[in-house]
């Protein structure tokens, strides 16, 4: 009897890939780094979390959302660290507003893994008035 292989671990290359699909805006590569019990949580809503997302329709339909809301949006300058089955990525978020004015925000998410997926994903970011719409 042989036992199972361990998943690999969640490594700085594998939040690299996963910002570069946010950028991509690929919601098949997104979800493929998630775990199947994933959570996110959003930086605004009514909770004290933000808003809680369970389980990977709910995470994917959250994630989709983000595109909706600011379909330019960007996530640059990533600076990712891992140490186990923690980790996080600050990034600068760029994007257009509906009113046209332009977003420029930095922020970064807290990450647990499990198994070697994003258990959880949990968003801050600073909270800036928007820039005037580019001219």
């Amino acid at each position: 009897m042989t036992a199972a292989a361990s998943p690999a671990p969640v490594t700085i290359a594998t939040l690299e890939a996963f910002s570069e699909a946010w950028n991509r805006h690929d919601i098949e590569a997104l979800m493929s780094f998630m775990h199947e019990d994933c959570v996110f949580q959003t930086a605004a809503g009514p909770e004290a979390c933000g808003t809680r997302h369970s389980g990977t329709a709910a995470v994917r339909k959250a994630f989709a959302a983000a595109w909706e809301t600011v379909p330019d949006a960007q996530w640059r300058n990533g600076r990712h660290f891992v140490a186990g089955d923690f980790g996080t990525s600050q990034w600068t978020f760029t994007g257009t507003a509906a009113d046209g004015s332009r977003i420029e925000t930095d922020g970064i998410d807290v990450f647990s893994f499990k198994d070697g997926k994003i258990a959880l994903k949990n968003v801050f970011r600073k909270t800036r008035p928007n820039l005037p719409a580019a001219k």
